[in-house]
């Protein structure tokens, strides 16, 4: 029997193959998914939250829509974001796309 022969049918009926072998790949490609896309993943989510946490009065943030202002109250699931001297706004927590740091123009 050709060796080409015995890799696409498989072992011959008189031979058992190690049940490892055949779980192999498939532990080998979770591995790889979970390094390169699940755990990088979480730590990303991970600072994303701990960043929201931190958010304080006078932290400059950004949306995600896009709208740039100065943090003037903080409630348990949204802020107060003023976007310009007569305008403010209240946001969820969960729509800061980022935390740019202390206002300096205060």
């Amino acid at each position: 029997m050709s060796t080409l022969t015995f890799f696409l049918l498989g072992a011959p009926a008189g031979e058992q193959s190690n049940p490892l072998a055949m779980f192999l790949p498939l532990i080998l490609i979770f591995i790889v998914f979970y390094f390169f896309i699940i755990r990088p993943q979480k730590k990303k989510e991970d600072q994303r939250k701990s960043m929201i946490e931190a958010v304080k009065k006078n932290d400059r943030v950004i949306t995600i829509g896009g709208l740039h202002g100065t943090v003037t109250q903080v409630d348990e699931t949204s802020v107060l974001v003023q976007v310009d001297s007569n305008t403010k706004l209240r946001v969820e927590k969960s729509a800061i796309s980022s935390v740019s740091g202390k206002d300096t123009a205060s």
